[in-house]
């Protein structure tokens, strides 16, 4: 859910930072180089290790993934940011990814640079579905605490009409008006169908970890009754959701920023 571009292939040229969380890459499974940032965080830190995952057709190059990972570096926090296969500077194309292909990566990059360590996830719109998905998969000890922002888990049911559902399932792809770009956004077949084969909602969510859910009333994208349904759901009693009245989608203003890092430095407080 907020794409910043479209096409087929996003791998962009490796842009050579010479900070400590430059890019790098990990060969997947599949035989693809996978884009990440890593945070090492201080000698002494024995938090768990933050990751942030984008949205629909986003990368890590985005203005809340860049604050988590300088708020880690200032705080001397362990910290992980990542293209998903076909986004970003990652390898692949964009019509093959899924959200099951996607979660695979994320926890392959999980072991690879975070080892043993408790994680405590950031997912954003479609990241936080696939929080979620990558929370539900890891050891239960393994999870300190989630935070959704406007997290749309299931939008591949709620978030398309009937016709769309029609032409999707007979393996067309359907493109939405783009608010972000020219051009339009794709939904490919095989992501809906995979989407809809890990719905998570109108059911217990096993997970007991702490979770915090920030939203905008405003959010035309994802309704923002979307994170009550899952505040209901969820399995764990520490759960608080946060409704920012004025707050859009993407909620990247200075001052929501500032609410996300707030909410973070909490979870930093109770490890």
């Amino acid at each position: 859910m907020k794409p910043k571009a479209n096409g087929v292939k996003f791998s962009l040229p490796l842009v050579h930072d010479t900070r400590m969380t430059a890019n790098r890459h990990h060969v997947s499974a599949s035989g693809l180089r996978l884009a990440y940032r890593f945070c090492e965080g201080a000698s002494d830190d024995t938090g768990p290790a933050i990751v942030f995952l984008p949205g629909y057709m986003s990368d890590m190059a985005g203005a809340k993934a860049e604050a988590v990972i300088e708020w880690a570096e200032r705080n001397g926090r362990a910290c992980l940011l990542l293209d998903y296969s076909g986004c970003g500077q990652s390898e692949g194309h964009f019509a093959e990814g899924t959200l099951t292909k996607w979660r695979g990566e994320v926890l392959e990059l999980i072991e690879a640079v975070c080892a043993e360590r408790r994680v405590l996830l950031i997912g954003s719109s479609m990241g936080g579905w696939l929080m979620l998905l990558v929370a539900l998969a890891l050891p239960p000890e393994r999870r300190a605490g989630l935070i959704g922002i406007a997290a749309a888990p299931d939008f591949t049911d709620w978030g398309r009409k009937p016709g769309d559902k029609v032409k999707l399932l007979a393996g067309e792809t359907v493109y939405d008006a783009n608010p972000y770009g020219p051009e339009p956004t794709p939904m490919h077949a095989a992501f809906w169908a995979d989407g809809q084969a890990n719905r998570v909602l109108d059911k217990e969510v096993p997970i007991d970890c702490p979770v915090r859910l920030i939203h905008g009333q405003l959010d035309r994208d994802v309704p923002w009754d979307t994170s009550l349904r899952l505040l209901t759901d969820l399995r764990a009693s520490d759960v608080r959701f946060t409704l920012i009245k004025d707050g859009d989608h993407r909620l990247s203003r200075p001052r929501d920023i500032a609410l996300l890092l707030r909410t973070l430095s909490e979870f930093a407080s109770l490890s």
